[in-house]
């Protein structure tokens, strides 16, 4: 029987907050997470950029870019799930969602939308400058 690798967390409690709001702003990424990158995590195929590796812990660092608007990668950056494995002990140990700024100030308050793209509401100015800005380089 092939074993199975478990899920742990670094912080739990933020980790399911990033998720939540991955969920409410971006559910292409959040399903591609909960339904193929999550069961594929689990059969031990690990997926994404190995960045680092530690041999005395072995352990592996690995980023794994999630699906997401070429317009919210422009403005606030790429979705990536951060996870560390230990192979010896069969742990996945799920780390955070990048943009955490973003992700973690949606999960406070609601965002709105400005052209299709979420906007900060401690940078908003600086995030339509953006949206602009592309908008005109594009046309």
């Amino acid at each position: 029987m092939k074993e199975t690798f478990v899920f742990e967390y670094v912080n739990e409690i933020k980790f399911k907050k990033l998720e939540r709001s991955l969920k409410k702003y971006n559910m292409l990424a959040y399903k591609k997470l909960y339904f193929e990158y999550y069961p594929a995590l689990k059969e031990g195929n690990f997926i994404g950029e190995l960045v680092a590796t530690n041999k005395e812990n072995n352990t592996k660092t690995y980023e794994l870019k999630l699906p997401t608007d070429t317009m919210f990668a422009k403005v606030h950056g790429i979705i990536k799930l951060h996870y560390i494995v230990y192979t010896k002990e069969n742990i996945v140990m799920l780390d955070t969602i990048t943009p955490e700024e973003i992700l973690s100030e949606g999960h406070q308050s609601e965002l709105v939308t400005y052209k299709g793209v979420m906007v900060s509401k401690q940078h908003s100015d600086k995030d339509m400058f953006k949206i602009n800005l592309l908008n005109m380089i594009q046309k």
